[in-house]
């Protein structure tokens, strides 16, 4: 029997070992005047700086920003050194300068669907035909409403194609047969937005009658693809399921709680917005269009955006924790969201390949570029507002996150090491248990763990098969984020994981990892669960093993710093 389970164990836990699992830290907090911090910013100014140095960028204005959960912790902006003549817009460019934000509005839309989700007046599984009566009519298109969901929508993978009045090419160029296309008619064409030479803003009976005549792209579900029209449909079931309008119901919903006071749908005063030189779009009214790119806000306002969001995303409603990804988004690291654009990257930390998250939505319209990301295991979020020139969007995002990740994973380490990092003794002199952690750039690491005189790491765990016996690993320490006394949030909850080394062995494979958290249990309790107490903003001053039944005190030596009490670094390679 006992044979049964370890072999039954170790064939399970070969195949979960993973590498580096993330989140290795708590949320780490954030103080703007760190050294840390400080120099990461110094970074980011001097290299942008430097780079809108170039005559290519003199017609270009920029905000960015960045924030925790808490506070914005940075911005720079940057004013064109050639403006706009034409227009009486804003004379110098800061946090309130207004810009199009364009498809970030999708976040917002899907957001207003979350809360009527949650309020209980629509569902995310429900067909978009229950809200758009007009779908059920007969229709010449062959798209399957029925079918295709609220959550579908929102994630990009409802099928439908993804404009209704905009990249037709006939509207582009005045001689099509020149580019090898059949001279056609325009009847049945929409009368609006690109199709009309002043460009009026299309209505709801523009969209409908549009895309009832529609063919699918892929089935719904299948395959995701991005579509702009998704979202004008969702601003409609707002409407529906609110009796408002989409502006209306976004300012009230949103815009007013967050204070978000210089952010609108309407157009706003010239003055208070930042116009390029060419062409641009401050001017075009989106009217049916406006839940999908119609949003006007600035640097200040969308930090305060971001900060519900990093606070929020996980209990907005019990439906969905909002970052998840929905489906593949065409790379092997890239994935959609609802309405994310979610990149995960093993490149960006200098000694570790745990991968970090970037939860994204990035937009663009004539004259416009911008980007939100979200950060959730640092706590961060940023944003990137362009007018001008659509190239300096790409280098100011690569030159912000790669050294605002980088210092904010040294912040991290260091928070580790000053709380957590230290040996936890028994009290009991005649118990021989103790626990040695340290805090490196893996996260925090079990260097050594005894329990009643047994070496747990060595020997009990590895004969049970709850960690390898047949490549190098360490024991590492992982937050769940949650606490044994959840109403004064104290008993932090962590979980010990084994953690391969990555080996030289380039199999297909090689990468294939599933998360397991959950250990086996001795009676009835979970084996590799550690909590540690302690007052928050100080050292931990007690490590409970909750299967070991013990409570271990932190040695006296770690808490002024020894380094005696501590066990190197060690990688077991059993035989």
């Amino acid at each position: 029997m006992i044979l049964l389970f370890v072999c039954l164990l170790i064939a399970s836990f070969t195949r979960a070992v993973c590498y580096e699992p993330s989140p290795a830290f708590p949320l780490p907090k954030y103080d703007s005047q760190h050294s840390l911090l400080k120099n990461a910013f110094g970074a980011i100014e001097s290299a942008l700086k430097a780079t809108i140095a170039s005559s290519k960028y003199n017609i270009t204005s920029f905000s960015v920003e960045v924030t925790s959960s808490e506070d914005s912790l940075w911005s720079l902006h940057h004013t064109a050194r050639q403006r706009n003549a034409s227009q009486h817009d804003v004379d110098k460019v800061d946090g309130d300068t207004l810009y199009r934000i364009a498809s970030i509005t999708k976040t917002f839309t899907v957001l207003g669907i979350l809360y009527q989700h949650a309020a209980g007046n629509l569902s995310l599984d429900d067909p978009i035909d229950i809200y758009i009566e007009e779908l059920k009519e007969k229709q010449k298109g062959t798209l399957p409403w029925k079918d295709i969901t609220l959550r579908s929508l929102a994630s990009q993978l409802s099928g439908i194609p993804r404009e209704f009045v905009q990249s037709d090419v006939i509207n582009a160029i005045p001689s099509p047969w020149q580019y090898g296309f059949p001279p056609l008619p325009r009847d049945g064409l929409p009368n609006c937005n690109d199709y009309a030479n002043d460009h009026p803003s299309c209505g709801k009976e523009d969209l409908l009658d549009s895309i009832k005549s529609k063919l699918p792209v892929f089935a719904p579900n299948q395959i995701s693809t991005y579509s702009n029209v998704a979202f004008e449909l969702l601003g409609l079931v707002i409407e529906k399921v609110t009796g408002e309008s989409y502006a209306s119901y976004i300012s009230r919903a949103i815009f007013e709680p967050l204070s978000m006071g210089r952010s609108s749908i309407s157009k706003p005063p010239a003055s208070h917005g930042v116009i390029p030189i060419g062409e641009h779009s401050w001017d075009m009214e989106e009217g049916i269009e406006s839940p999908t790119g119609g949003i006007y806000s600035s640097s200040s306002d969308m930090s305060k955006y971001l900060r519900y969001i990093l606070t929020h995303y996980n209990g907005i409603t019990h439906a969905t924790n909002w970052f998840h990804p929905g489906s593949p988004g065409g790379g092997m690291k890239s994935f959609y969201g609802m309405p994310w654009e979610i990149y995960r990257t093993d490149r960006i930390l200098p000694d570790s390949k745990r991968p970090v998250n970037f939860i994204t939505k990035g937009g663009g319209l004539p004259g416009y570029m911008s980007n939100i990301i979200l950060l959730p295991e640092y706590n961060l979020g940023i944003t990137i507002l362009v007018a001008g020139s659509n190239s300096l969007l790409e280098k100011i995002r690569e030159v912000v996150t790669v050294e605002l990740v980088r210092a904010a994973e040294k912040l991290a380490t260091e928070q580790l090491r000053k709380r957590y990092e230290g040996t936890y003794i028994s009290p009991d002199l005649d118990l021989n248990s103790s626990v040695t952690l340290v805090a490196d750039h893996r996260g925090l690491v079990v260097t050594s763990f005894i329990s009643n005189g047994t070496d747990v790491l060595a020997f009990g765990f590895p004969k049970l098969g709850i960690l390898p016996t047949d490549k190098p690993w360490y024991a590492q320490l992982a937050p769940t984020l949650l606490y044994k006394d959840p109403k004064n949030q104290s008993g932090e909850l962590w979980r010990l994981l084994p953690v391969a080394e990555p080996g030289d062995s380039e199999g297909i494979w090689d990468d294939l990892c599933h998360s397991n958290y959950d250990l086996p249990t001795y009676a009835g309790l979970p084996i590799n669960e550690f909590v540690l107490w302690g007052e928050e903003g100080h050292q931990t001053d007690y490590l409970e093993l909750t299967a070991f039944k013990v409570k271990l005190q932190r040695d006296d030596r770690s808490k002024d710093g020894s380094s005696e009490a501590q066990t190197p670094f060690e990688v077991y390679e059993l035989k």
